[in-house]
């Protein structure tokens, strides 16, 4: 029982890891130049069906909403309102791969479940704080991987809601806020997320031996 959680532990990593990888390279504007922008979104979408799938695996691992443990009620909210939203990242980059929408269209259809998304993954790190508080986690070094994990990934939750505030579509010029906030918020917070992602990525389980009859 314990080695399969550990494996969903590890898949969990593993598509945080390659979702944050992937908005990470979406992010740079060499690679925009390089493959086009129907590709560069195309990149930002699968980055977002991996970031879903490692936090459908973490909310189900994470059963603590009825649980008498305050840090486990916590986890689980944060699991369920990462969840959520990064279902909102999901609608934000398929709808990009639309062509030419108006402003208004773009703030609604890409702005909007954005910024829930990153509205979302902030008030994640925040439950996620709160639990580690319960457990008295908050004082310990950076050097501890599940510590500096947790700072990581709200430093990039705060990071990308910069780069949400920072891409909505001006009317007047049918251009975004502050592309190069966008650029880097966006690049920021996935190697936050990354980084946090292969902090706590657990160790391959031993094999099972066999058992001679």
């Amino acid at each position: 029982m314990r080695g399969a959680r550990t494996t969903s532990s590890r898949r969990e990593s593993n598509g945080f890891a390659i979702g944050s990888a992937l908005f990470a390279v979406g992010a740079l504007p060499g690679y925009l130049g390089l493959v086009g922008e129907s590709a560069d979104n195309i990149t930002f979408a699968i980055g977002a069906v991996f970031f879903t799938a490692a936090a459908f695996i973490q909310l189900r691992l994470s059963r603590g909403f009825d649980s008498e443990s305050r840090a486990e009620r916590e986890d689980w909210r944060a699991s369920l309102v990462q969840f959520v939203g990064t279902l909102a990242f999901n609608l934000t980059t398929l709808a990009a791969l639309s062509e030419h929408p108006s402003p208004i269209q773009a703030d609604r259809a890409v702005w909007a479940p954005d910024a829930v998304g990153s509205v979302c993954f902030l008030a994640s790190s925040w439950f996620a704080i709160r639990a580690a508080s319960a457990r008295h986690q908050l004082r310990r070094s950076l050097r501890q991987r599940d510590a500096l994990a947790l700072w990581l990934n709200a430093a990039g939750a705060v990071a990308f809601a910069i780069s949400a505030f920072a891409s909505f579509v001006l009317p007047a010029t049918n251009e975004v806020l502050d592309q190069g906030l966008v650029n880097a918020g966006t690049f920021l917070g996935a190697l936050g997320f990354l980084t946090a992602a292969l902090a706590v990525r657990p160790r391959r389980p031993p094999p099972t031996p066999n058992v001679p009859q």
